[in-house]
């Protein structure tokens, strides 16, 4: 398999502020050569990456990496906005651009993202009539799910720091939570206490540095107790490993890096409790039946859907997913993906999906497959979960999850074998309704900014926005 590097290159040549005859003569390669692969005329051969490794440091299997996949379907997902419409490049120019300008492709995805950002902003403050409001930026939500999408939402050192975490001692299940209450006891000296719910009335977890404590409601359940500690004991153990990663995310603020050390703490839990490999065997061998998951690894159902978002190691990767997660209300409440299904990043899903309708059914299964306005199709199911319950006029806090996959990978879905997969009748779906160039959808709720025609006062659509 032929290699490419050239904008990575030349990255690394200008950082250290060389001439291509100067990283030449240090890589004992010709003038030409080094021209060559900056242009990307020539893959690089397996010795001159380990000569860049003893020249400048640099871990060969890094400049190697190819983040081209990610980067492509980031850029074709972008370019089915409306705003595009008859000025599509083609697939050939778009890998010409991610090969020879990265950096250009990636301020352009920045650019859309600030644009749609705006874009829902103004509309936001346009509906409410408040004129002098001061557009804000992306949410911390919206900044966090980009960086776990330009990582595949993938962390190997995370993972690699989960295989060690019982120091190769197998501790069935059945086991683990008193096990984990010895090893915060003796390792990191925390004590942890199980306290009623008027103690902690709008709490679940609070882990007091001072007092050495983890205080865990009684509202948690099982899995959700054995999940809090375990996210404790990542962020008071792997305080460097998440600080590095979050040197390395760009994120400045500190809503964003805050909101993004818990789900870095979530994603080690998640890890610890589901080993990368045994659950990916069992999901494998299951067809992904994640109750089935969430018994065998002692989770819960939302956290075995999560964790199957995460396996995209490389030479041994799952079936790639999105999650959401949404309210009653249709907000969305969470979102990881490692697709190129462009989820909804601003408002609420598209109420076309049943995710919605699993409120009407709680617990079951309701499978369906999708399809986005540039006719990509994926395989969905969304599931009711349950939520903590503090007291009695709290009750009904379900919320609900759908997983979904590209049509490809629908043979490897257990969920999918009642459905005619060859023929299916596909929702049609949108990402946003300000956005949806669905224009006679019945179940619009805005008129979408980028349909031009005016409603016709003549005639009454299916909403009052069919034009």
């Amino acid at each position: 398999m032929k290699t490419f590097i050239g904008p990575r290159l030349r990255r690394l040549r200008i950082e250290h502020g060389q001439t291509q005859v100067q990283m030449a003569k240090r890589l004992g390669i010709s003038t030409s050569y080094v021209n060559l692969l900056e242009k990307n005329e020539r893959s690089v051969s397996v010795p001159v990456l380990l000569k860049l490794f003893e020249a400048y440091g640099v871990d060969w299997r890094d400049i190697a990496e190819d983040d081209d996949t990610a980067h492509l379907a980031d850029i074709r997902a972008v370019l089915q906005d409306p705003l595009f419409e008859g000025a599509r490049p083609d697939l050939p120019q778009l890998r010409a651009a991610l090969a020879h300008s990265p950096d250009l492709a990636a301020c352009f995805l920045k650019l859309h993202r600030a644009f749609m950002a705006t874009n829902d902003q103004l509309m936001s403050v346009a509906s409410s009539g408040e004129t002098g409001q001061r557009v804000l930026p992306q949410t911390s939500e919206a900044v966090v799910h980009n960086f776990f999408r330009s990582n595949r939402n993938h962390f190997e050192a995370l993972e690699q720091a989960a295989e060690g975490f019982w120091f190769g001692e197998n501790v069935a299940p059945d086991d683990i939570y008193p096990a984990l209450k010895l090893r915060l006891r003796h390792r990191l000296d925390l004590r942890v206490r199980l306290v009623p719910v008027a103690e902690m009335p709008t709490s679940l977890r609070e882990y007091d540095e001072e007092r050495r404590e983890v205080r865990l409601s009684e509202a948690l359940d099982h899995p959700n107790r054995v999940f809090q500690l375990v996210h404790v004991a990542a962020l008071v153990e792997q305080k460097d490993l998440l600080d590095d990663i979050l040197g390395r995310s760009g994120l400045t603020d500190a809503k964003g890096r805050a909101r993004c050390r818990v789900e870095l703490a979530n994603y080690f839990a998640a890890a610890v409790l589901m080993p990368y490999d045994r659950f990916l065997a069992e999901a494998l061998q299951s067809k992904y039946d994640f109750d089935h998951l969430a018994t065998r690894f002692g989770v819960s159902f939302e956290q075995a859907c999560h964790r199957a978002t995460t396996l995209q190691r490389s030479g041994a990767r799952g079936v790639p997913f999105f999650f959401l997660r949404i309210d009653k209300a249709g907000n969305v409440t969470k979102r990881f993906n490692s697709t190129d299904f462009h989820l909804a990043e601003y408002g609420g899903a598209c109420p076309r999906l049943e995710v919605h309708t699993c409120f009407r059914t709680p617990g079951l299964i309701l499978p369906q497959v999708a399809e986005m306005p540039d006719r990509s199709q994926f395989f969905v199911f969304a599931r009711t979960v349950d939520r903590p319950s503090f007291a009695r006029h709290r009750q009904d806090v379900r919320l609900a999850v759908a997983m979904g996959c590209a049509m490809e990978h629908v043979g490897s879905i257990g969920y999918a074998e009642d459905l005619n997969v060859r023929q299916p009748h596909a929702a049609e779906i949108g990402i946003n309704c300000r956005v949806c160039p669905r224009a006679n959808c019945d179940q619009r709720a805005h008129q979408a900014v980028v349909l031009s025609e005016p409603v016709d006062e003549n005639r009454r659509g299916a909403t009052r926005y069919a034009v």
